[in-house]
């Protein structure tokens, strides 16, 4: 149906909308970076919880399965901790544009998880990345902590999209989501516990604000979000969802500068090499899909 299709691809552009206003949230949110993800897992596991209890789906999977989303969430965790500090410590334009090197961290794990050799075009992308990123720092290098911490982000965000995608061949995604949430909630509480002196009555007295956008964050763009997208997958294409999802940081930076004008204008250089980045991460998108599907005619 015609009008179904066009629903589920503005469902798929919402969703993509949603993972890119995640970068505005963190930047009005008060906290830091690890209070602020431990609340954003915390509130999205109780709600997935409720999700899961409602939908009847039982949560019960071998201990070996546990122990490999717990792995999962506490690399997410790290994901998120990492990209919020990032955008504390710089803009939410170098949080989106070092984020999206991720692309470039994914083409060198995947050949160890799958077993498949590095593709030419990749190493090439590679280099350009690596390029776009220099040339950033060269203009920016005051918002250096907030580089490298937007790298280690997606490096830690490749790496949980690959061992996700393996985890999700033969188990829901809404009990892995639960697992990795609730994992994730305590690996982050055993280091405030051991590194940062426990929980006590200021940890939860928060602004109303910063109540407000966290259980936006954890409830919209969390737990919905990773709800929605399994959905979404089910009627479109991989291809289709991999390359919208690459859209992310161009709404995320075009958000932002509507948003915080002031704190975003950035220098010309700084949008040079976005665009080399953003555009190399498309492009791969592409080539890479448009080689899977060749593989599968000549299979």
């Amino acid at each position: 149906m015609p009008n179904d299709k066009l629903k589920n691809y503005l469902h798929l552009h919402f969703l993509v909308f949603i993972a890119g206003f995640t970068a505005i949230l963190g930047e009005l949110i008060t906290i830091k970076a690890i209070p602020l993800v431990w609340f954003r897992m915390s509130i999205a596991g109780v709600l997935m919880f409720i999700y899961i209890k409602i939908r009847k789906i039982k949560l019960n999977v071998d201990s070996r399965l546990i122990f490999k989303f717990s792995i999962a969430g506490i690399i997410i965790a790290l994901h998120w901790i990492t990209f919020f500090e990032s955008i504390k410590q710089s803009t939410i334009s170098i949080a989106l544009a070092m984020f999206s090197t991720g692309a470039f961290f994914a083409s060198l794990i995947e050949p160890l998880f799958y077993k498949r050799r590095v593709i030419w075009y990749e190493i090439l992308f590679g280099i350009i990345v690596i390029f776009g990123v220099w040339y950033i720092t060269s203009s920016e290098f005051k918002y250096i902590n907030g580089i490298v911490l937007g790298i280690l982000s997606a490096l830690f965000s490749s790496t949980f999209s690959v061992i996700n995608g393996k985890l999700v061949e033969r188990n829901s995604a809404t009990v892995i989501s639960f697992y990795e949430f609730i994992s994730g909630v305590v690996f982050i509480s055993i280091f405030i516990l051991f590194f940062r002196g426990g929980f006590n009555s200021s940890f939860f007295n928060l602004p109303n604000s910063d109540w407000f956008y966290l259980f936006i964050l954890a409830s919209v763009c969390t737990a919905y979000a990773f709800i929605a997208a399994v959905h979404v997958m089910k009627q479109i294409s991989p291809y289709t969802v991999v390359l919208t999802y690459n859209l992310e940081p161009i709404y995320g930076i075009v958000l932002a500068i509507i948003l915080f004008p002031k704190a975003e204008k950035m220098s010309t250089e700084f949008y040079i090499g976005a665009t080399l980045i953003i555009s190399t991460v498309i492009l791969n998108g592409i080539l890479k899909n448009t080689r899977k599907r060749k593989v599968k005619t000549l299979q």
